[in-house]
């Protein structure tokens, strides 16, 4: 059997492909299990600045793998470490130092909206749609998508989407926040991963600190939001790839940062 997830580099992009087309790329406890170990071991590579998520074939992923929920309907045990493990890892890719760009065609459904949604940035394919269809079937969102849906799109807006199961077009999409570019479905993979070696020039330590600015400054007030940003200013400046990209501004030279 062919592993569920295929992972590779290009340049300093590490690669997490969905690889069970013929399943369309359903998320498995292993297909969970594989995105964490890639992620960790780019996390670790510190020539790795970035991660794209892609899938293989026509759909970018219609959700979790049913046949094994059902499967384990009957062993609570099971059933709590597949919820727990799936939200647990998406959680980690949300609060990844590394940037976290996904690229979606075709189907985007359920489980694999929550895998999009915990990713940073999203390139979405002309034909690519988008929905909730945790209702459809009498289920709910089992690793972060009613909160995340909520806090991008509002509460009016996601629980439309929710309670609907219906499907959004990938321009509808973009205007609710969901996705970042929509592009040609010709290009999808290829504007996604240049996005990603254009991430790969800047300062790893800066970018992950603007990451981890945005997420925790979220549910703080605005005077704590200030100081928060205030604090990670003061600490960043006297590094290494701040004194580089001066020099490089000075100099009129593109910077080459090192972390």
């Amino acid at each position: 059997m062919s592993d569920p997830v295929a992972v590779t580099t290009e340049g300093n992009v590490g690669i997490i492909e969905l690889a069970r087309p013929e399943k369309f790329n359903c998320l498995s406890l292993q297909v969970h299990e594989c995105i964490a170990a890639a992620r960790e071991r780019f996390e670790a590579d510190w020539d790795i600045r970035s991660i794209l998520i892609r899938a293989q074939g026509k759909h970018f992923c219609t959700g979790a793998d049913l046949t094994e929920v059902k499967g384990k309907l009957n062993d609570p045990a099971a059933l709590d470490h597949f919820i727990a493990f799936g939200m647990n890892n998406l959680r980690a890719l949300e609060t990844s130092s590394l940037p976290v760009v996904v690229a979606v065609q075709g189907l985007c459904l359920a489980g694999g909206i929550e895998l999009m949604l915990a990713c940073d940035v999203c390139f979405g394919a002309e034909t690519a749609q988008f929905g909730d269809q945790h209702a459809q079937f009498g289920l709910i969102p089992g690793w972060g998508g009613s909160q995340r849906l909520t806090r991008l799109m509002g509460q009016r807006w996601a629980l439309d989407l929710m309670f609907s199961a219906r499907w959004l077009k990938a321009d509808e999409a973009r205007e609710a926040g969901l996705v970042n570019y929509v592009v040609p479905d010709a290009d999808l993979h290829q504007a996604a991963l240049e996005y990603c070696q254009k991430i790969a020039t800047r300062s790893r330590p800066g970018i992950a600190e603007m990451k981890r600015l945005a997420r925790e400054g979220t549910d703080l007030g605005i005077d704590q939001q200030m100081r928060l940003e205030r604090d990670a200013a003061v600490r960043a400046l006297p590094g290494d790839d701040v004194a580089e990209g001066l020099d490089a501004f000075e100099n009129r030279r593109t910077p080459a940062f090192k972390g």
